[in-house]
C-alpha cells in the first residue's frame, strides 16, 4: 500500500504549487503591475476566500464523501492550472488578478482535503506519517513557487507560473491513474446538505479544530510575510537571495510536518500538535526582539518554519479519527474551510499594519497558538490510539 500513498502525497506537491505560485513572483509582480504590499495581501487573500467557498460547498453538500475522489482531484486540478494560465497571460492588474486567484483557491479545495481523503483510503488505520508527508507535500508546493523564481534563467515571471501550472495537471492526471483505496467508503452519490455539522457535537474533533483554527491564524499570514522578513532581515541581499531563502524557510516545513508524523507513533498526535504549536508561538513572540542580528533572524526563521506546520498533519489525524468513516472527507473540508476563512483575517492584518509596526507586526499572530493551545489541551490527556503507531 506504501506506493501509492507515496504517489499520491507526490501529486499533492504537484497540485499545491498553484497555491502561492503568485507570492514566488511576487517581486516582479509589483513592479509590472505597480502593486503595493497589502496588494499582494489581497492576491493571497483571494486564494484563501476561494478554497474557503469550495471547501465549504464540498462540506456542506457531501459531495467530498459522494463521489470519486479521484475524479474531484482531476477536475480541481483542471481548474486551477487553466486559471493560473489566464492570470499569467489575461489578466492585466489587480481586479482581474484578483479573480482569477479565486478560482485557483476553489480548485485547491478539490485537492487539498481531498488528497488527504485519498491517503485514508489507502490505509486502514490512518497513519500519522501518510499525513504529515502530505501535509510536508503541501508545504513543499508551497514553497516551490520561491524557488523556480529564484533558479529560473527567463526574466519572465510567467515562465514560473506556466511551470507551477503544468505541475498541477500532471499530478490530477497520476491521482487519476492511481484511483481510490480498498479501504475507502464506497461512494452513493447522493447529496446530504448539512449533514457534516453533526461532527462539532463530538468532544475530541471540537478540540482538535479549534486547535487547528488557532494554528491556521499564525501559519498562512506567516508564510506570507516570509519574503519580506527575510528582505528585511537581510537587507543586502538580491531578490534572487530573498526568494531561495524564503525557499528555504518554507520548505523546511516538509521536514517539520514528516517530524511530526514520526513523532506522533510515539507521543501521539495531540501531544505533538501541542508541542509544535506552544515553539511556534515561542518563536513568534520573540522574533522581533531578536532580528536586528541576521544571522540570529535567519535561524529564528527556519525554526519557525519548521514548527509553524508540524502540528496540522496531526490535528487532521486526530479529526479524522474522531469522526465516521462516511464522514471524513466532509468533516476535513468543513474544518479547512473555517481555518482558512480565519486566516484571511491575519493575512489583511499583518500586511495592512506592516509599514505601522515593523517586524512587530508578528505579535498580531499570537492569539492564535495562545488560543488553540487552551482549546486542545483535553487532547494531552488521551490515549495514544492505536491508528497513530502503525505507518
Amino acid at each position: 500500500m506504501r506506493l501509492p500513498i507515496i504517489l499520491i502525497v507526490i501529486a499533492q506537491f504537484l497540485g499545491c504549487t498553484l497555491w502561492f505560485s503568485v507570492n514566488g513572483v511576487s517581486v516582479d509582480l509589483t513592479s509590472r503591475w505597480g502593486l503595493i504590499p497589502s496588494d499582494i495581501g489581497l492576491l493571497t487573500g483571494a486564494v484563501q476566500a476561494g478554497f474557503i467557498m469550495g471547501t465549504l460547498g464540498l462540506a456542506i453538500s457531501n459531495v467530498a464523501d459522494r463521489f470519486a475522489p479521484s475524479h474531484i482531484f482531476l477536475c480541481a486540478s483542471i481548474l486551477g492550472c487553466v486559471a493560473n494560465l489566464l492570470f499569467a497571460y489575461q489578466a492585466t492588474g489587480l481586479t482581474e488578478g484578483l479573480v482569477y486567484r479565486f478560482i485557483v483557491g476553489i480548485s485547491l479545495a478539490g485537492i487539498y482535503p481531498i488528497g488527504m481523503k485519498l491517503i485514508v483510503s489507502w490505509s486502514s488505520n490512518l497513519p500519522g506519517v501518510g499525513l504529515g508527508m502530505m501535509v510536508g507535500m503541501l508545504t513543499l508546493g508551497t514553497a516551490s513557487p520561491h524557488l523556480f523564481s529564484g533558479l529560473l534563467l527567463s526574466a519572465d515571471w510567467r515562465v514560473t507560473l506556466t511551470l507551477v501550472s503544468t505541475l498541477a495537471m500532471v499530478g490530477g492526471l497520476a491521482v487519476l491513474f492511481i484511483g481510490e483505496g480498498p479501504f475507502g467508503v464506497k461512494q452513493t452519490g447522493t447529496i446530504q446538505w448539512g449533514s457534516v455539522f453533526q461532527s462539532f457535537k463530538i468532544k475530541r474533533f471540537r478540540a482538535s479544530a479549534f486547535g487547528y483554527f488557532g494554528h491556521m491564524w499564525e501559519l498562512y499570514a506567516f508564510w506570507t510575510m516570509v519574503p519580506w522578513l527575510v528582505a528585511s532581515a537581510m537587507t543586502e541581499s538580491s531578490s534572487i537571495d530573498v526568494s531561495l531563502w524564503s525557499f528555504a524557510v518554507i520548505g523546511v516545513g516538509l521536514l517539520g510536518a514528516v517530524w511530526g508524523g514520526i513523532k506522533s507513533q510515539k507521543w501521539g498526535s495531540g501531544r505533538v500538535a501541542f508541542v509544535s504549536l506552544l515553539i511556534s508561538g515561542s518563536v513568534c513572540l520573540m522574533y522581533p526582539l531578536i532580528e536586528a542580528v541576521p544571522g540570529v533572524a535567519m535561524c529564528a526563521l527556519l525554526v519557525w518554519g519548521f514548527f509553524v506546520i508540524a502540528d496540522s498533519a496531526q490535528f487532521s489525524a486526530i479529526s479524522s479519527k474522531s469522526c465516521p468513516a462516511d464522514m471524513v472527507g466532509s468533516a476535513l473540508a468543513i474544518q479547512n474551510s473555517l481555518g482558512f476563512f480565519l486566516s484571511i483575517g491575519s493575512i489583511m492584518i499583518l500586511t495592512s499594519w506592516v509599514d505601522r509596526l515593523d517586524t512587530y507586526v508578528v505579535w498580531l499572530l499570537l492569539p492564535g497558538p495562545v488560543l488553540g493551545l487552551l482549546a486542545m489541551r483535553s487532547l494531552l490527556s488521551d490515549p495514544i490510539p492505536e491508528a497513530e503507531n502503525s505507518v
